[in-house]
């Protein structure tokens, strides 16, 4: 396993961890993010493709390699191309300039975990 995959995974195990914490914590604020969360990414105006290729985006920009992971890998179950994840990352790289071409290498790490390429 490269360090690219031990990083992924160890996100994702944080991810989960801290999840299942603050549920068992039985924390009203993370409980109310949660259900927010539910409400966002649910299909309405825009599908549940496009809310996350907005947070892949989103994501680039504020520098959050969490976030970054999670979205698109949702974005990837959702139906989302790779081609369609690397326009929102693009955006997300226009919205933030240089700095947030930083950012984009950790997506395409992500990129290629999810979509194999």
């Amino acid at each position: 396993m490269s360090n690219d995959d031990d990083t992924l995974k160890q996100l994702s195990q944080t991810r989960q961890w801290a999840h299942a914490k603050l549920l068992e914590l039985e924390s009203k604020t993370y409980r109310a993010f949660v259900e927010m969360e539910s409400a966002t990414f649910s299909p309405g105006a825009l599908g549940s493709k496009e809310k996350e290729l907005i947070a892949v985006g989103i994501s680039v920009r504020i520098d959050c390699t969490s976030c970054m992971q999670w979205h698109i890998e949702q974005a990837a179950h959702a139906g989302a191309r790779y081609e369609e994840v690397l326009e929102a990352i693009e955006v997300g790289i226009e919205m933030g300039g240089g700095p947030a071409t930083v950012s984009a290498r950790f997506a395409l790490k992500v990129m290629a975990a999810v979509y194999g390429r």
